[in-house]
């Protein structure tokens, strides 16, 4: 009997490990981690998957360890970040992983350092649990199908070789769990199966053989996201390419030496242009400074009544205007003969616009179209459609796409002065404020799913969660060598059964292109009603688990991403963070962590960073209160004075 189970070996994990020991408890905990892939990395950071594999967060924003910051009734126990952990290990002088000390003596506050490095410092961090003496950990490869209920104070986790492990608690912190196959992707399978074709399905790029994808051949890639640069890098660097500066280019712009081993690129989403990069010297760039929706404001929309606001209506024109007044401002002192007004009647005019159609007629009318072949021209609508939905001419999609690598390179090198990068930067403060109207439970339940959760979260990624601008630049060099092209907005992917090829097409820039190769470099990003972990699908179709619901105005109930979890309680009586079924009882032997329940746990997916309040840290802390708790019941005294009286009652 272990006094928990947890499912699920990665940072969340780790940081309930580290709670639990934390905590110092009288008896030392016994925990079970299960994970089929790296247990104490997981499947994200796992250690054996390529060095061209970055995180997208910096070395001195990682951490696993809590701080004042946080707030939690468990106490502070102070820890290396990963800098630190970094420097330390660089120290020691040696290590048995044989590329570790390279990687870690190249780590700064603001370099990106490789997934795998980051990987092994959770998993030192892990054995550093248990190292303080208040935990055990049992390291278990498997995967979990179920979990049962064993009396009301036993789960027994049961695994798919059919080992059964029992706790007096079950942790889920799965992570990104993904999808089952639709029905498209199961075509593909098959047509790549029957047609001797190459398919890379949707999934994590680091369990993917991208030895199977041909060099110099034409490769249709669907997906423009954060797992696109992983693909771009691993087929290029990967394949011995190298990327060397541009002598005297005050942008940082990088040539490619190819290998002659890549593939030529074709790639394309409904967006149509890759993320945004994080700028050079992102962390240290000027914080932004809102006209209209400050923190009052949004102070003001998170007292009003529950499930009463509509995202779209009532919240979006404000922040959509803020995105504009960035970019007015940043573009007058950028190239103020781009205004056809002075930027101060600018801003009035926007000040008056009721939506986001008025606001993009005062950004039309403010920026002078044709100059420099329209390249300052910036409307809200082209976040989403950079062509505004308009057909333009194969000529005009190569200017447009030109145009863009010279905006990318002087939004990362100039992140304090670009108009492009100012709307990034606006996103990026402006979305964590409207997570906590989200949180708050104030947003009609439609508007919170399909707009916030949708669109908006959608349009956040893309604007401030992009790859490293190493990574960016080196993405914009294959398109100036010719490696790389972008196919254009809307663009589709099918199957030409007679061709025997697959082919991506865009109406809108009139691109087709023909390959028998495949990739799809996207992820369910934790999406749990259509998901093919096990243990989820059996507590979902059993309904011991149901997908959380929002309220909307009519009163019907609109499904989440999520599966529902109770709400956390900065009370060590009460539990918190657990099961909910599908009748609404809420099972107190099982916590969900992160990302399955990420409706219910804004702020959640995201890796703690020191100094700031971490929601991940606070749930591991919830959830290692819950694992003590339990085991110092089950130890109780009055529990061994009972049993001897009975004894000794005969």
């Amino acid at each position: 009997m272990f006094d928990a189970v947890i499912v699920g070996g990665g940072p969340r994990a780790v940081a309930t490990a580290l709670r639990v020991a934390a905590r110092r408890p009288e008896a030392r905990i016994r925990i079970a981690i299960v994970d089929a892939i790296d247990v104490g990395a997981g499947a994200t950071w796992r250690v054996d998957q390529p060095a061209e594999f970055l995180n997208n967060t910096t070395s001195g924003s990682t951490t696993i360890h809590a701080d004042e910051s946080t707030q939690m009734t468990g106490p502070i126990v102070p820890g290396p970040d990963l800098v630190e952990w970094a420097a330390g290990t660089v120290e020691k002088g040696e290590h048995p992983t044989p590329w570790l000390l390279e990687e870690a003596r190249a780590v700064r506050p603001g370099s990106f350092p490789s997934r795998r490095l980051q990987g092994i410092y959770f998993r030192e961090q892990l054995e550093a649990a248990e190292a303080s003496g208040f935990v055990d950990v049992t390291r278990i490869d498997g995967t979990a199908v179920d979990v049962r209920a064993d009396g009301s104070e036993t789960r027994t986790v049961v695994l798919a070789d059919g080992t059964e492990l029992s706790a007096r608690i079950v942790v889920l912190a799965q992570g990104m769990v993904q999808s089952l196959p639709s029905e498209e992707v199961l075509g593909f399978e098959r047509a790549a199966r029957e047609r001797g074709l190459v398919y890379v399905a949707p999934g994590m790029p680091a369990e993917q053989d991208w030895s199977a994808v041909p060099p110099g051949e034409d490769v249709i890639v669907r997906g423009l996201g954060a797992n696109f640069f992983d693909v771009v890098a691993v087929l290029t660097a990967g394949r011995g390419g190298a990327f060397e500066p541009v002598v005297g280019d005050a942008r940082g712009r990088l040539r490619y030496v190819p290998s002659g081993r890549e593939p030529i690129l074709h790639a394309g989403s409904r967006r149509g242009v890759p993320y945004r990069a994080k700028a050079d010297g992102w962390a240290e760039a000027s914080p932004f400074v809102a006209r209209h929706a400050d923190r009052a404001w949004f102070d003001e929309l998170a007292a009003s009544e529950p499930a009463s606001l509509d995202f779209r209506a009532e919240v979006w024109p404000t922040i959509a205007r803020e995105f504009a007044a960035a970019y007015l401002t940043a573009l007058a002192a950028w190239a103020p003969n781009a205004l056809t007004i002075p930027v101060d009647a600018a801003l009035e005019e926007l000040d008056g616009a009721q939506d986001v159609y008025d606001i993009d007629d005062v950004l039309t009318a403010s920026i002078d179209q044709e100059l420099d072949d329209g390249a300052h021209a910036f409307t809200i609508d082209s976040l989403r459609r950079p062509t505004r939905g308009r057909p333009v001419s194969a000529e005009r999609w190569k200017q447009f796409v030109e145009q863009l690598v010279e905006a990318e390179l002087g939004s990362m090198k100039w992140p304090d002065q670009h108009p492009r990068a100012a709307v990034n930067r606006a996103m990026g403060a402006l979305r964590g404020q409207a997570g906590r109207l989200s949180a708050a439970g104030v947003l009609e339940g439609r508007s919170a799913v399909v707009d916030f959760e949708g669109w908006f979260n959608a349009d956040g990624l893309f604007l401030a969660s992009g790859p490293p601008s190493s990574r960016t630049r080196e993405v914009l060099s294959l398109i100036d060598a010719g490696i790389l092209h972008l196919t254009g907005p809307e663009t589709v992917v099918a199957f030409d059964d007679e061709a025997g090829e697959f082919v991506a097409s865009s109406a809108i820039t009139g691109t087709v292109v023909h390959a028998r190769t495949l990739i799809e470099p996207r992820m369910s990003k934790g999406k749990v009603p259509a998901t093919n972990d096990p243990l989820l699908r059996s507590l979902l179709d059993s309904g011991r688990a149901r997908v959380h619901t929002r309220r909307s105005r009519d009163g019907a109930y609109v499904e989440t991403d999520s599966m529902e979890a109770t709400g956390a309680r900065l009370d060590d009586r009460e539990p918190g963070l657990n099961l909910v079924r599908s009748d609404g009882s809420a099972d107190d032997r099982v916590v969900v962590l992160g990302i399955p329940a990420l409706s219910t746990q804004p702020g959640s997916a995201i890796g703690a960073t020191p100094g700031k309040p971490s929601p991940l840290l606070a749930g591991a802390d919830v959830a290692a209160r819950q694992i003590i708790a339990a085991a110092a019941s089950a130890a109780a005294p009055t529990a061994t004075v009972s049993v001897a009286r009975a004894h000794d009652q005969g």
